[in-house]
């Protein structure tokens, strides 16, 4: 039978995952090491797992509420509140999705219209883009440099704006740069926002992964922004809960109103188990200041430091990343672009890194490494990218 009839054009013309259709190839390797899924190398808490094994247990398998456990929303409206300063109603203003990704979604389709555009920085995640797509609005790309250490300046945001401008997808910390936004910087594109009365899609699920002085700041937080601001977080990173599908999402009551319809219809609600699994993280998190988080950003630290120096030593050109764990570095000095680097480095050296085109062609000449590894790989991994340069005669 012939489908193309039948299949929707949106889909059909959507591109896959460009980091999924490489690791289907170096699947086809062996012995390779893998320096390309971003998800954290560390296990959910053995409290949290507990706690959903207990409400398994107990029988505790119906539905919850469409927008999830309130104790849930109101430690996560707790949570929100004591790290970034938002505040939000957890009867009416706070929503549990399954994981950022349906988060993502709802905050698009519901401020979209067929045919308006959605501003996304690039490089950025590679959901982003089909997901604008299939709620019929238009993707704009805002290109971020990496001589501005890949951050949205209110310049680019600008030039990308037009009539048919209805938000802005803002993605920092960053997957893949690593790149954070300031307090000053976010305050500039803040401006710009306001001016042509933008909302913002804020995805902000690295959050509590930033390194040195700077912690997160949040676009909600300043002057004028919460009204404009879905805010999206979730537990994945921060609480190496990826297999959950936990996350959530924080707005005015009047957009959480319309965004729980579409999660009523398509979802009905977030796994129950791992609601309870996610309430006990933020509990016990709560009570040990979070002690657990601070050490899974300190190792992640040390790996993030030892890769940017060893890349730089390679003359593999890296900026100073300072959130999610991620490093971007440019490989243009090999006279490949990211594609054939990572091919021709997982077939010379088998080591797999994921293409920066597949974030969009602002990465077209570099390559993305994860640190969510242990360091023991990191070193292997860079020995033999290092005996790879050599044979191409960089080193």
């Amino acid at each position: 039978m012939n489908y193309d009839k039948h299949v929707s054009d949106v889909v059909r013309n959507i591109k896959p995952s460009g980091i999924r259709k490489f690791f289907d190839v170096a699947a086809m390797y062996k012995d390779v090491i893998s320096l390309g899924v971003g998800e954290p190398d560390f296990v959910t808490p053995w409290e949290a797992r507990e706690a959903a094994v207990q409400s398994i247990r107990k029988g505790v398998t119906q539905y919850t509420s469409n927008s999830g456990l309130l104790q849930l929303r109101e430690a996560v409206a707790k949570y929100v509140d004591l790290h970034f300063g938002l505040k939000y109603d957890p009867k009416d203003e706070v929503l549990m999705t399954v994981g950022a990704s349906e988060a993502i979604y709802l905050a698009v389709r519901t401020l979209a219209n067929a045919g308006d555009e959605v501003i996304i920085p690039e490089p950025s995640y590679v959901s982003y883009a089909p997901g604008v797509a299939l709620c019929d609005a238009v993707p704009v790309v805002a290109a971020c440099r990496a001589e501005d250490n890949f951050v949205l300046t209110a310049e680019a945001l600008e030039k990308a704006i037009t009539p048919r401008t209805k938000a802005l997808i803002l993605p920092f910390p960053n997957n893949p740069t690593g790149a954070i936004m300031t307090k000053p910087q976010l305050e500039a594109i803040a401006e710009v926002i306001k001016k042509h009365d933008l909302m913002v899609i804020s995805d902000e699920i690295y959050a509590e992964l930033t390194y040195g002085d700077e912690r997160h700041v949040s676009i909600a937080s300043l002057d004028g922004m919460r009204e404009r601001t879905v805010h999206i977080n979730g537990f994945s990173k921060a609480f190496a809960m990826t297999g959950w599908r936990l996350g959530f999402v924080c707005a005015p009551r009047e957009l959480e109103k319309q965004m729980l319809k579409i999660h009523q219809y398509v979802i009905m609600c977030a796994p129950t188990a791992a609601q309870y699994a996610a309430l006990n993280a933020l509990n016990t998190a709560f009570e040990d200041n979070f002690a657990a988080v601070e050490e899974m950003r300190s190792q992640y630290d040390v790996r993030r430091r030892f890769l940017v120096r060893r890349l730089n030593d390679m003359k593999l050109k890296c900026f100073e990343p300072k959130g999610a764990f991620y490093v971007f570095p440019c490989v243009s000095v090999t006279g490949l672009d990211g594609e054939q680097f990572a091919e021709e480095l997982l077939a010379d050296q088998k080591v797999a890194v994921v293409p920066g085109g597949a974030f969009g062609d602002s990465g077209k000449d570099f390559i993305r490494i994860s640190y969510a590894y242990s360091l023991e790989s990191l070193k292997k991994a860079t020995d033999r990218i290092e005996k790879f340069l050599k044979k191409k005669g960089v080193l």
